[in-house]
């Protein structure tokens, strides 16, 4: 775990970790067991602690974790928009506390899994802040199909990634999936969520047999927030040739430090999420 992840100071309580189990890998993708761990203090802020998310794998480099998946789901006019949670209130080290949860899937999805790299502190994390959740183009995006089709800050649309089984830039293989940088959850706000989304065939197929892949993607669309948890760099999916000299020509590629994911295994990852600033 990096040193930049133990933001707050464990409160001396011992954490107990029961069970954290791995399971088999479905058409490329794979589903993880459960995590029991108890909260750490929160001080300076609210809504931190032990968090378990589902994240893509982290393959290689110093990244400590993988990235954080986004569910989503497809408007029935086709555009193509992410889940966040229902916001409730609970109890955390005696305290109120207003956070992003509710149960998906056979899991419990929270805002708190974004809580990182300084994340925690913009607007658009915050539980109650209202969006409409719709992904839309990111400004200067590195494909070429994708800037040819939108303009910053367009609605994504389903129908754009019709040829998303044989689509390829010319690095690694084509017909892996095709991408799109987008922003979600950003309008009108200082800073964006940078995410990719992603349409594959082979979360389409995976999702045939699992309950959390039927729950948080669709129509072989996944999304991920595209902040390396290492030091907070922006990675690339299928952007640098580079990438294929660590792996990943198939996968995402953080340039910075060479760490490198796989958008197509997804996992679940424990780590301190960061208090958002009271």
């Amino acid at each position: 775990m990096s040193q930049s992840d133990k933001y707050p100071a464990e409160s001396g309580r011992r954490r107990f970790v029961k069970g954290v189990v791995g399971g088999a890998a479905l058409a490329g993708v794979g589903a993880m067991g459960s995590a029991t761990v108890n909260t750490l203090t929160t001080a300076g802020g609210v809504g931190g602690g032990s968090t378990t998310a589902m994240t893509i794998r982290q393959t290689g480099g110093p990244a400590p974790r993988g990235l954080p998946q986004i569910p989503l789901q497809v408007t029935d006019d086709g555009y193509i928009e992410g889940i966040w949670p229902e916001t409730t209130t609970i109890t955390q080290e005696g305290q109120e506390v207003e956070v992003a949860q509710e149960e998906l899937g056979g899991k419990t999805y929270s805002g708190a899994w974004f809580q990182y790299c300084g994340v925690e502190s913009q607007e658009n994390i915050q539980p109650g802040f209202e969006s409409d959740n719709l992904f839309r183009s990111a400004s200067s995006p590195p494909y070429t199909w994708q800037s040819d089709t939108y303009s910053a800050g367009d609605r994504v649309h389903v129908d754009d990634f019709d040829d998303y089984d044989e689509w390829g830039n010319g690095i690694g293989s084509s017909g892996v999936g095709k991408p799109a940088n987008v922003t979600w959850r950003s309008q009108d706000t200082d800073a964006s969520l940078n995410v990719i989304v992603v349409r594959s065939p082979q979360i389409e197929e995976a999702a045939q047999n699992d309950e959390w892949l039927q729950a948080s993607t669709d129509q072989g669309f996944l999304a991920y927030l595209n902040v390396c948890t290492h030091f907070c760099c922006i990675p690339g999916y299928k952007v640098l040739e580079e990438s294929a000299r660590y792996g990943a020509a198939d996968g995402t590629y953080c340039v910075c430090h060479q760490s490198t994911y796989d958008p197509f295994t997804l996992e679940e990852a424990l780590f301190v999420a960061r208090p958002r600033p009271e």
